[in-house]
This record gives structure tokens, sequence and C-alpha cells, in this order.
């Protein structure tokens, strides 16, 4: 099966759906029988990884948390740097910080200022684009510490929240797309 043939519908049957989590009015998309499936998962990093060679990565960026687990295979696969963003207060070295609303209140996340070499390619990886606000903050970290954001990868994108909006200025790659 080459790269290009992954049927998004085939990813869709192994994304559970779970209402009402983590809150009332949310629809919850569930990537653990993805995570599951050994040769899915497999073939969603091998297209994550075509997606990361077309842009020449020297490193991926993950956010947490379900970005490392996708994110420590393309490193793996690529033989490239993982480097990883986190919350505000996990990381213990020197880092940067970017802080960006939410709907109540406000989230900051943080990199380590070493991670890469001034000019590394970059590409940016997490499980889910929805309204896009920690992945912008984490183009800013990327590019506070001297990288290029060649793109920016998703397993799913929920198209109705608008994360692309905030990532305009950037390549946006998703497998999966949820309409509705």
């Amino acid at each position: 099966m080459s790269h290009d043939t992954l049927d998004p519908e085939v990813l869709k049957r192994k994304i559970r759906n779970i209402p009402d989590f983590p809150k009332k009015g949310i629809l919850f998309r569930d990537i653990t029988p993805l995570l599951q499936d050994g040769p899915l998962f497999s073939r969603v990093v091998d297209v994550l990884a075509e997606y990361c060679r077309q842009k020449e990565a020297e490193a991926v960026v993950a956010i947490e948390s379900r970005g490392f687990i996708f994110a420590s295979a393309l490193a793996d696969r690529l033989k490239i740097s993982f480097v990883p963003v986190r919350k505000e207060g996990k990381l213990p070295y020197k880092t940067k910080k970017v802080c960006y609303s939410l709907e109540y209140g406000e989230e900051c996340v943080e990199i380590h200022e070493d991670s890469f070499k001034k000019g590394s390619r970059v590409v940016i990886i997490d499980d889910l684009l929805a309204t896009g606000g920690t992945a912008a903050a984490t183009t800013e970290l990327v590019e506070a510490c001297g990288g290029e954001v060649q793109g920016l990868a998703f397993v799913i994108e929920l198209v109705p929240l608008k994360g692309r909006e905030k990532l305009k200025k950037y390549d946006v790659f998703t497998i999966v797309r949820y309409e509705e």
C-alpha cells in the first residue's frame, strides 16, 4: 500500500467518538483504538513521515501529550530530532514560553531554548487540530528558538473549529477531516 492510499474512512472507523467528554457538549475523538491497531498506526506514521520528508524536516516538534506518540515514532523512523512542547513548568532546563487565550483563561506552553540549531527545518506534530491555539503558540516557540516552521501535521482536523485560520501563513497537513 503506497503512502497516498491511506483511506481516511478506514481511520475514522478506528477513532472512537466519546460524547460529553471531558465536559458536556464536547464530542471527544479518541485515538486509542487507532493506537491499538499496530499496522494501521504504522501506516499513519508512514503518511506523516512522507510529509516530513517532503518538508525536509530536521526536527519534529510535538505538542503535549498525544502529539508525543506520533512524533516520537516519526523521529525514530526518520532518524531526526524529537522536541517536546509542554505545559508551563514541566520542562527542567531553560525555556522559552508563549501564552495564549482559551475560552476561559490562559494557557502557556514551553520549549527548551536549545532545542535545535538556528535555521533548523521543523515540522510540528499533534494528533488533532481544533481551534489552533496551541499549534499557533508552538509556531511562535519554534521561531523564538530560531527554527523554521516548514509545516504542521495532524492526524485529525475538526474543520468547524477553524484551527487553520490561526495557521494561515503555514502549510497544514491533516489525514482525517471531520466537517461537523
